[in-house]
């Protein structure tokens, strides 16, 4: 299916959102454009939250203003729930731990908001961790991937700097979290909040090391207390039978196969 792909910046301009989607005229919107890491959120709280929240008002109102009004899936975070559920599942309580994570709540309600009050098929997805090649620096098992190949290219010396190794997230290959995605514009019910999770938790200490088996070279490990950030819960881990009893998703993606492909990614993107 074709589309128009529109970054943040294009939907903090009102004018400009409308025209694209008039001209456009989608089927179905799927929403991922913010800024989205929680650990510069902290040095840009106000930036992070007027972007993502705005973006969201101005493209909700342009898909309400179009005489065939499309399905939308508005994607939020993880990171606003309380973590105090294992696993967490959508109705947990929030409890924000950054100002991104402000910012997806505030998403969250307003997707939730306007869909009542406009009658925009509008769904909520609220991924857990993810990870897979194209993946940037900024995601956690992208920063040990990117470092790998930068040392085995000789572009930094054998020393990876990490952050907080003892925490337990939920991880999901982005392609898996994609197909997600896509089942929930087409199946999944407006108004409802889902969970994209594998159901399963990892060590973060875990996530390196099967990452430093499969390099080509010795590495050393070092914390970086730049890569911590202020409030870091120790266990993360999502209750995803809804998504599944909505849509049948399952993860078809090991943990290993997508730490493989990350890394090669990233080979391949140095080399080029």
């Amino acid at each position: 299916m074709e589309g128009v792909t529109l970054h943040e910046l294009d939907l903090c301009d009102g004018d400009k959102t409308a025209q694209l989607l008039q001209e456009s005229r989608p089927q179905f919107v799927a929403h991922l454009a913010a800024m989205s890491s929680p650990r510069q959120s902290f040095a840009q709280p106000w930036a992070t939250i007027r972007n993502n929240l705005l973006a969201q008002i101005h493209l909700l109102e342009a898909c309400a203003s179009l005489a065939t009004q499309p399905r939308v899936l508005v994607v939020t975070t993880s990171d606003i729930y309380d973590p105090e559920d294992d696993p967490v599942s959508e109705d947990s309580p929030f409890l924000p731990t950054s100002p991104y994570a402000v910012s997806k709540i505030a998403q969250d309600m307003h997707a939730l908001q306007f869909g009542l009050e406009r009658g925009l098929q509008i769904v909520r997805a609220r991924p857990f961790n993810f990870m897979g090649p194209g993946q940037e620096e900024g995601f956690v098992a992208a920063d040990f991937a990117w470092q790998v190949a930068r040392i085995e290219a000789g572009q930094q010396s054998p020393v990876m700097n990490v952050g907080n190794l003892a925490a337990r997230r939920d991880f999901c290959d982005v392609r898996d979290v994609v197909r997600a995605f896509s089942l929930l514009l087409a199946r999944g019910t407006a108004g409802r909040a889902y969970n994209v999770a594998s159901g399963k938790a990892c060590n973060i200490r875990s996530l390196l090391d099967r990452l430093l088996a499969i390099s080509s070279v010795a590495i050393d490990v070092r914390v970086d207390e730049s890569r911590l950030v202020p409030l870091d819960v120790p266990l993360k881990r999502g209750d995803n039978r809804r998504l599944r009893e909505a849509t049948g998703w399952q993860p078809k993606f090991s943990l290993q196969q997508s730490l493989r492909d990350l890394l090669q990614h990233c080979r391949d993107a140095l080399r080029a």
